[in-house]
């Protein structure tokens, strides 16, 4: 098999997007690349040194001082940004609240955009985020569009939230912070959360997560003819 075979995910937040991106990437043997992580590592970055979003050399000069990189244990992704470990900082609610908004920037999705491209060019990757079927890889193989009813993708984020310990948010505070989230994602001038044209639409509302890795794994196979 050839490298450099990109299999891309997009849909709405909490969708299981990166569970069935992490699953089909153990399954197929790629590398798995989480890229919603690296708008939050940002996001956290910029609450932390409190960096003005609509001011344009302060987010230059930003991320210039911000370094992403991914660590691959048992096809869960660990992000550090500038070496220290953030992967479970940048899923509480502060950087849930925010990070529509800085993904939303041009400077910080050109960024982004530049590095998620260059880890695909030589390597086999399953990717997710919201624009990587129609952005970031449009001549990807096979292209995933994820949704599931508001309600079902609430209550899943905030039994996971519940899992590490968060017992100050509601579930009223997770629903509409999605539903804010869906309105900034589907609505931003730049790379707004659109599906792709040859995208095939996977609704997991009552699919189990071994039933939607079955459905992606048959799709996956018919196209690249593993």
């Amino acid at each position: 098999m050839r490298k450099n075979l990109v299999v891309a995910i997009d849909g709405y937040s909490s969708c299981g997007k990166s569970t069935l991106a992490k699953a089909l990437a153990k399954k197929l043997g790629f590398i798995y690349i989480d890229s919603g992580s690296m708008y939050r590592a940002v996001t956290l970055f910029f609450i932390r040194n409190q960096v003005e979003i609509n001011n344009p050399e302060a987010v230059s000069d930003a991320l210039q001082h911000i370094e992403l990189n991914f660590h691959s244990r048992d096809y869960q992704s660990h992000i550090t940004l500038n070496g220290e470990e953030v992967s479970e900082e940048i899923r509480q609610m502060p950087v849930s609240e925010t990070v529509s908004e800085i993904s939303a920037n041009k400077q910080v999705r050109k960024e982004m955009v530049k590095q998620q491209q260059r880890m695909g060019k030589s390597k086999n990757i399953v990717m997710d985020g919201r624009d990587i079927g129609t952005t970031v890889f449009e001549d990807a193989q096979v292209k995933f569009f994820m949704t599931a009813d508001p309600k079902i993708r609430a209550e899943r984020r905030f039994k996971e939230l519940q899992t590490k310990g968060d017992t100050t948010t509601t579930l009223e505070e997770v629903f509409e912070n999605l539903a804010h989230r869906d309105y900034a994602d589907t609505t931003r001038v730049e790379s707004p959360l659109t599906r792709a044209d040859d995208a095939i639409i996977l609704d997991n509302t009552e699919l189990t997560e071994e039933e939607q890795l079955n459905f992606a794994l048959e799709q996956v196979q018919q196209h690249l003819h593993l």
